[in-house]
């Protein structure tokens, strides 16, 4: 019986002894200036993941791409690796908090504009290559990761390689491309527009996606491309993307000046920005139509009426913001309008206002967006759940958030998964 105990134990013991981790091994108990110092022994690159707390993406990456093999093993023989979170939290553990000093010095001398950012440094300290956005497929992933380890395609040599002058188109396409990739919107504009200067046709398939990203402003060589010829360019953007960005560049220049006071605006790339300063109390909004009259009569009705819904946010008018958002949705230049746009408005309302009749006009905008392909986003669910549940409706909230979650990836289900807890057991959301 003993011996009998004894081998039980052994088989116990065995079965459950700890597997081996498989992924990426990140560094541990060291600070920065200690994980550069042993980059530079090793000669080995370094690998950095930049994070916060609350970025559902960068949970996806930690959960699901950090852990795999072949991730683990592309990442370990080739880098020093190490995951520093960027913001400060009352969840954070010894270890984070050890880092925040850190931290700010990253965040300050690197350009991190979005969660995640990969910064990737040489051997020597010196960043060489960045990659924003979380990338979900494992052996793109490793394969973005290689382009760090190659100096040809490394995104700071390629950058330095332009500011000493190197223009031949060949070069500028590359670059333009891998500004893209790193997400590098100061960038964009300049090296997309450019790159479009060497080209005689801008309506290819392939510049029409450059015109899109680098056009910033009415003097830009995309803009009248957009503007003129927004059919064609549509037919590859996508439908309504042209009239989009358009309208968004002649409201930054001509309708927020009007409506701003010492405003600001940040480019976030791909049509977003935000809006900084100190809003005009009573804006004269025939003022407002008259300057855009004078210098875009065929855009003048279409941006007053998109203007507003952004306006109305800014100085926190709900009862006036439905309206008017309200108001562009009857009109016809609406058609086309990115879902995602309307999306944010309704989640605004929910997270801004108790305003009963603006919770349910913009519960009217969500079932718009629930139809064909929007009945499983996972965003507008989120947002058409917690409308419901705002106004009271429990169980339709209920229902609609257990619909987002099971379209949701792994990364997101913690956040609906506690967001429904809260919801079945009568707990606020907002």
């Amino acid at each position: 019986m003993k011996n009998l105990f004894i081998i039980l134990l052994l088989l116990t013991s065995g079965l459950t002894k700890a597997q081996p981790f498989k992924g990426i091994k990140f560094e541990h108990g060291l600070t920065w200036a200690q994980i550069k110092a042993k980059a530079r022994q090793q000669n080995k690159y370094i690998f950095l993941d930049a994070y916060t707390s609350d970025c559902v993406p960068c949970k996806v990456m930690a959960k699901e791409v950090f852990p795999q093999q072949k991730v683990g093993d592309f990442f370990n023989a080739n880098f020093i690796n190490v995951s520093v979170q960027l913001d400060v939290s009352k969840r954070d553990n010894p270890e984070i908090k050890r880092w925040y000093r850190d931290a700010r010095l990253i965040k300050a001398t690197y350009p991190i504009h979005a969660y995640p950012t990969f910064l990737f440094l040489n051997p020597q300290g010196d960043l060489v290559h960045t990659q924003e956005g979380a990338i979900l497929n494992p052996d793109e992933f490793i394969a973005k990761a290689q382009s760090a380890l190659n100096p040809i395609t490394q995104y700071a040599t390629l950058k330095k390689q332009y500011e000493q002058g190197k223009r031949d188109s060949t070069f500028l396409l590359t670059l333009s491309c891998a500004a893209l990739q790193a997400n590098d919107w100061k960038f964009i504009p300049t090296i997309t527009n450019t790159y479009l200067a060497t080209q005689n046709n801008l309506l290819t398939d392939e510049n029409l996606k450059f015109v899109l990203a680098g056009t910033t402003k009415s003097t830009d060589p995309g803009f009248n491309i957009l503007r003129r010829s927004g059919t064609q360019a549509d037919a590859v953007l996508g439908k309504g993307k042209s009239a989009e960005k358009v309208r968004n560049i002649v409201f930054q220049e001509v309708v927020f000046p009007e409506v701003m006071q010492d405003g600001k605006i940040t480019d976030l790339g791909w049509g977003m920005a935000m809006y900084s300063g100190q809003a005009v109390e009573n804006v004269n909004w025939a003022d407002v139509k008259t300057k855009l009259d004078a210098q875009y009569p065929d855009l003048s009705e279409a941006v007053l009426l998109s203007s507003k819904p952004t306006y109305y946010q800014f100085i926190h008018n709900w009862p006036r913001f439905c309206q008017s958002v309200t108001a562009y949705l009857a009109s016809p230049y609406a058609d086309g309008l990115n879902p995602d746009y309307l999306s944010s408005y309704a989640e605004n309302v929910f997270r801004s206002t108790d305003d009963t009749t603006c919770l349910k006009t913009a519960l009217s905008w969500c079932d718009k967006l629930l139809v064909g392909a929007g009945t499983h986003n996972v965003g507008y669910l989120y947002t058409y759940s917690h409308l419901q549940y705002k106004l009271g409706k429990k169980e339709e909230a209920i229902t609609a958030m257990e619909k987002a979650y099971k379209a949701a990836v792994k990364g997101q289900n913690e956040v609906l998964a506690t967001e429904l807890d809260k919801m079945k057991k009568g707990e606020k959301t907002w």
